[in-house]
Parts: structure tokens; C-alpha cells; sequence
């Protein structure tokens, strides 16, 4: 990069964020250049995501979002059918009744199964477990290989991609940005966007814009050999209370306890306590063997206060953009989120109304 490098859009971070909405950005012509900390792109949440996506996910302001990104996913060969199933335990058919009505009203396609139905699936299903709830919809993603579709478009649209490049400066200049690199490397920008993820809200007070509050959650998966080992067409298993998620991956399983422990952004690592939760959890459900932890990871995902996603000009700084808050929705999301952002920020039509995005609603 010249010490005199200019662009119009100067995108912080390189992760599925920062690859997506630079692709789109330079597919409006914009000149682009991401700025990634790491020697990798992809080295934190995008890389320890639990690759599915599920349109219930996320609840029903993250919905649209994930419905509108399916048909690019499945054209561009990203999705590979897995079915998910939330299941409870007696006396909570009335709140599994409500998370099914509340998500067929929206237009997803959903299948009332009982007790027997939910074991023919599941096979050595403990009996407190006594209904579900299909999704058929439900995929596996090809995260990487989305990831880098997004890094391969956007760079062969004319954007850059800079690693270990950390902003350590954003100055406001005249018509835009001089950001600062910890090498010393100069860059000005007429609009700086915040795709940093857990590192969002630093980002933003470096560059002397209101923190919204963004929190990194820590969020454990941990990778089982089982005895039996789990069927290829085991659906994506849910807990309607949120403690605990699983599904197959080659002859293994990834199980996850549904943590959200606060944690400082950085290089997330799992705590044995939530890996002794994961398993405890799923002894819980099936009667199946645990053999041993293959291996565990961590990553983070990035909140706003009311949990939904944050795309837009900051409204006290309008050169200072805001992609962030995905949560650990961002890659199931990640077409349509990135379309939409764009079409504020070229001027054309979004795909849906983004206020209930906009920064400015958190004030």
C-alpha cells in the first residue's frame, strides 16, 4: 500500500463481515481496501462458526435476513441439507407450540412431531424428551468456501486485502479518514466501516465515535467421538431452552452447551467448565457412549443490546459505518446483510427496510 493510498470505502476487518460487504462494495464500483489484523482473514468467529443455517436461528428479527440469503447459497452451491429439530421435554408443549406458531407465521415451513416421531430420529432418546418441532429448511453451510468466494470476488472487482494491518489511528480528515497501521502505513478513506466484530465498539472509540454497547459472548464447541457413531442424516438437534445444540459432522459430532459468557475480544479459548456443561448436557438427551473430546474451540459473538445486527452510518458521524452485532448469525446472513448495507451506502434499493438496523435506534 502507498503511503498516499486512497479509497472510498476502508473496511475494518476481513472476517465473513468485512469480505462480504467489501465484494458487494466493490460490485458498485467503489474502491475498496479491508484492513485485517490477523495474518489470515477468517481467523476468529468465521473460522469456529458451527456452519448452519437455519431460519428460526436467531429470532424473528434476524429472520428476513437468513430467508433472503438462501437462494444465494443454494445457487452458488454453499448449502447441503441437514433438517433441524428442537425438541422439549413434558410440560413444555405449550412453549414449543408458540416457537412453532410464532415461526410458521413468518413463512417458515415447520412439522409437529411427537414422541415417537422425534426418537425414530434421534435413536436412544432419553425418555424426559416428549416433542419437536422439524425444520425441514435447515442446511449445513460451506462456511470457508463462502468466505472465500467473498475474498475472491471482492479482490477480483479491484478491492485489497491487507493483512496484518491493524488500525492503530482514525483520523477525521477533510472529505474522509487518515487511518494510521501499526507499521506506520497511511491510508485516507472517505468512509471508514466497522466490520470489526468483538472488536467493534474499540474500533469505534478509537476513531472518537459513541461505543453502542456491543459485547463478545463466548460461545464453546466441543467435537465427540460417540459410541454409537451418529447417523449421517442426524438433523441439527436444538434444545427449546437454549442449553444445549448438536449435530453430526463426518463420524463425529459437534455439540455445543448454548454459552453466552461475556469475554474480552481476543483469541477466544474454551473453559473446561462449559466443556464439561456440553457434556453433561447431551448425557441428558441420548444414552450414547462418550469416547473421548476429539477437540474443543471458542469463538465470540458480537451483540447489540437488543440483539439485532447493526448496518449503517453512525447518525452522530455519517462517514463512520457500522457492520457489527451478527452475533452468531453473521454467516448465515451474510449475502443478504451485505447487499443490504451496500444499497445504503451506493444509494440504491435495499432489499427490505434496514431502520430496524440503523445504529441510530440504540441511541
Amino acid at each position: 500500500m502507498s503511503r498516499a493510498a486512497r479509497c472510498d470505502f476502508a473496511v475494518v476487518g476481513a472476517g465473513m463481515a468485512g469480505a462480504s460487504l467489501a465484494a458487494e462494495l466493490a460490485a458498485g464500483g467503489a474502491r475498496v481496501v479491508m484492513l485485517e489484523a490477523e495474518a489470515v482473514p477468517g481467523y476468529h468467529a468465521t473460522g469456529r462458526s458451527a456452519a448452519f443455517w437455519t431460519e428460526s436461528y436467531g429470532g424473528p428479527g434476524v429472520q428476513p435476513l437468513t430467508t433472503a440469503s438462501g437462494p444465494f447459497l443454494a445457487e452458488h452451491g454453499f448449502l447441503r441439507p441437514r433438517g433441524a429439530l428442537t425438541i422439549a421435554t413434558a410440560g413444555d408443549e405449550p412453549r414449543l407450540a408458540a416457537f412453532a406458531e410464532r415461526y410458521a407465521a413468518l413463512g417458515i415451513a415447520l412439522i409437529a412431531l411427537d414422541r415417537a416421531a422425534i426418537a425414530a430420529r434421534i435413536p436412544g432418546l432419553r425418555p424426559p424428551w416428549r416433542a419437536g418441532i422439524l425444520e425441514p429448511s435447515c442446511c449445513d453451510i460451506d462456511v470457508a468456501g463462502l468466505h472465500q468466494h467473498y475474498l475472491a470476488s471482492a479482490r477480483r472487482l479491484g478491492a485489497e486485502l491487507h493483512c496484518r494491518a491493524e488500525l492503530v489511528a482514525a483520523d477525521p480528515a477533510s472529505g474522509g479518514w487518515r487511518l494510521t497501521l501499526g507499521d506506520g502505513t497511511r491510508l485516507d478513506a472517505e468512509m471508514l466501516v466497522n466490520a470489526a466484530g468483538a472488536w467493534a465498539d474499540a474500533v469505534a472509540h478509537l476513531a472518537g465515535v459513541q461505543p453502542l454497547g456491543i459485547v463478545p459472548l463466548r460461545r464453546t464447541i466441543v467435537e465427540l467421538a460417540v459410541t454409537p457413531a451418529p447417523a449421517a442424516d442426524l438433523p441439527l438437534v436444538l434444545d427449546l431452552s437454549e442449553r444445549f445444540y448438536f449435530k453430526p459432522e463426518g463420524a463425529r459430532l459437534w455439540l455445543s452447551p448454548h454459552d453466552e459468557s461475556p469475554a474480552p475480544a481476543g483469541d477466544a479459548a474454551p473453559e473446561e467448565v462449559d466443556v464439561a456443561t456440553a457434556i453433561a448436557r447431551i448425557e441428558s438427551v441420548v444414552d450414547w457412549r462418550i469416547d473421548r473430546v476429539v477437540h474443543r474451540w471458542a469463538g465470540l459473538r458480537s451483540f447489540a443490546p437488543d440483539r439485532l445486527p447493526v448496518y449503517g452510518p453512525d447518525p452522530r458521524c455519517p462517514r463512520f459505518v457500522w457492520f457489527a452485532g451478527q452475533g452468531g448469525f453473521g454467516i448465515q446472513t451474510a449475502p443478504a446483510a451485505a447487499r443490504l448495507a451496500a444499497a445504503m451506502l451506493l444509494g440504491t434499493s435495499p432489499l427490505c427496510d434496514p431502520g430496524r438496523y440503523a445504529p441510530g435506534r440504540l441511541g
